[in-house]
């Protein structure tokens, strides 16, 4: 890519056939991220689950799977304008690795556009952070609804956070970076990036780069990192991280072997014996409370 001067990076923009293909996939895979995207130009509705044994079981589901719809449509327009910006070459892709070149030896700026709740476990040395996103710790009856059902719908294993558009993301982008700064966007997954992009192509800046499949498919030598965690460690949460059934620490387990594997092994030993534990006391209990009863 010439306006990265580097040797190495001319061959950045992706046969649009299989990268639409692929990105179709991605993409749509990753919809449910989303929560609560404010701007209309970025609406994607989030999905609600509603109990299927009340009464009005089918209408509620009706109304389900026209929540479904409207989602998938509003994915699909924004996928439709991405792919455009993408293969216009409006918004050049560079690979996590490409973008480390770019860091070191072009001085170009990544914008870290992800939740506090990944930015604290990992970052970019040097990087600049404005979420577009962020974790909503808002304690009003909508937030408290949204945050009860992130849970519900799977928050509790993923530990995925609930999140809210952050108002003031451009605003904070134009202080920190002039409109005509080689610009980096990277979140974790490759999705809310994109979505970055969109805003900061509509407000004017021009020379803009996307860091294909995000943060998380980043090898520790592709990025200088800094932060407790390795990078493509930082979207994950939860159980499932606990017990380290995540895609990325199974990976890590294949290659570390067995000391890794019995690590996680011993804390989902260490859960029965818990759950095993509060049973057993639980019985203790309500047998006292009914000798307390009957003397």
């Amino acid at each position: 890519m010439e306006s990265l001067a580097l040797p190495s990076l001319n061959a950045l923009t992706v046969p649009t056939s299989s990268f639409h293909k692929e990105q179709s996939k991605k993409l749509l895979g990753k919809a449910r991220h989303f929560n609560s995207l404010k701007p209309s130009s970025l609406k994607l509705t989030p999905s609600i689950s509603t109990h299927p044994f009340n009464s009005g079981g089918i209408r509620m589901q009706a109304g389900e799977e026209d929540y479904d719809l409207r989602q998938m449509r509003d994915m699909a327009a924004a996928k439709k304008r991405w792919d455009a910006l993408l293969r216009e070459g409006k918004v050049k892709v560079l690979a996590p690795r490409e973008a480390g070149y770019a860091i070191q030896l072009s001085n170009k700026t990544l914008l870290d556009v992800r939740p506090s709740s990944e930015h604290v476990k990992a970052w970019v040395k040097g990087s600049t952070w404005i979420p577009i996103f962020d974790v909503d710790n808002g304690f009003d009856a909508g937030t408290l609804s949204r945050k009860i059902t992130t849970f519900a719908m799977g928050g509790w294993w993923s530990g995925a956070p609930t999140l809210s558009y952050n108002k003031q993301f451009l605003s904070k982008v134009e202080e920190k970076l002039p409109k005509d700064t080689d610009v980096i966007v990277a979140c974790q997954k490759g999705l809310r990036s994109l979505a970055a992009c969109e805003l900061l192509y509509n407000a004017g800046y021009r020379n803009l780069f996307w860091v294909q499949g995000g943060l998380e498919t980043a090898e520790e030598e592709d990025l200088t990192r800094e932060g407790s965690q390795p990078l493509k460690f930082a979207g994950i949460g939860g159980v499932s991280e606990f017990l380290g059934w995540t895609d990325q620490q199974r990976v890590q387990a294949a290659r570390e072997g067995w000391g890794y594997r019995l690590l996680f092994s011993a804390r989902l030993v260490g859960v029965f014996i818990v759950a095993d534990a509060l049973f057993i006391g639980a019985q203790q209990v309500g047998r006292y409370i009914q000798d307390i009863r009957s003397h």
